[in-house]
């Protein structure tokens, strides 16, 4: 009976894994017919003049003008700058706004005098500040990795400090009871406790750096795919601006499944789902 029921069990979970990859086999086939459906649907609107191919480009001609860029535009050198620029923001965006968050919560006097300012700098448009740091700091890589860490620095600071908050109160008071100290609890409640929250906040901040950068590369580049971008706008090759727009699409989703494979490793190995 007893063994009856175990290959039962056993039926089960086979049957369940089963239909969870067929599931997950389905979506995937369908996200591809979507996007084969879409390009093609683009090409034949191109090509029968449904749409202006030269306003609208197609994906044929899209192909073609990448890799001309390749041969003939460093088109290479431009994505690697735009990546080295979008790795430093963030890098920088991670260390600051993990610092000035662990400051906060340390100090509760410190966190009710900073916040209110940290609040309003989030809700400032920070395409607004760009020309600004094109007067302080000038036309550079300076002045576009400054303004790819202020469209995320913020928004990452409240981010992590409310995570820091919101862990369980029960543990710090044991903490507390066996003697330790402010600097215990951190290091061995809040900081462990929060690094799901703090893998999360940097799937959101890669994409706010790189959509900083570009913001910066608009206005103070001479290389890069914002720069392809403009460059692209003002002769009316709209073939490039597509292209450049494409690449950057990949660009993050690249940098999203690397964080996000980081975060699934993390997740396996301490047994989190």
């Amino acid at each position: 009976m007893k063994n009856n029921t175990s290959q039962f069990i056993s039926y089960q979970q086979k049957n369940y894994i089963k239909k969870h990859k067929h599931h997950h086999t389905m979506v995937r086939v369908y996200r591809l017919l979507i996007f084969v459906l879409f390009l093609s649907l683009w090409e034949i609107a191109a090509n029968l003049e449904w749409i202006d191919a030269f306003f609208f480009s197609s994906p044929s001609r899209i192909v073609r003008c990448t890799v001309d860029m390749l041969f003939k535009k460093d088109l290479l050198t431009h994505m690697g700058i735009t990546i080295l620029e979008t790795l430093l923001s963030f890098l920088l965006v991670f260390l600051f706004s993990l610092f000035t968050a662990t400051l906060l919560w340390y100090s509760k006097t410190l966190s009710e005098i900073i916040e209110p300012y940290i609040v309003v700098l989030n809700s400032l448009p920070k395409s607004a500040l760009a020309p600004l740091f094109i007067v302080w700091l000038g036309t550079g890589i300076d002045t576009i990795i400054v303004a790819g860490i202020s469209v995320a620095i913020f928004g990452s600071i409240i981010s992590l400090y409310t995570g820091f908050m919101q862990v369980d109160k029960e543990k710090i008071t044991l903490i507390y009871t066996l003697g330790g100290n402010r600097k215990d609890a951190f290091f061995k409640v809040v900081f462990p406790g929060s690094i799901p929250i703090l893998l999360s906040n940097m799937k959101v901040n890669i994409g706010l750096s790189l959509v900083g950068v570009i913001i910066g590369e608009f206005l103070a580049a001479k290389r890069g795919l914002g720069y392809l971008i403009i460059y692209g706008s003002q002769v009316f090759m709209m073939n490039m601006v597509i292209s450049s727009i494409i690449l950057l699409c990949l660009i993050a989703m690249g940098l999203y499944l690397f964080i996000q494979f980081v975060e699934h490793g993390y997740k396996k190995k301490t047994g989190l789902k």
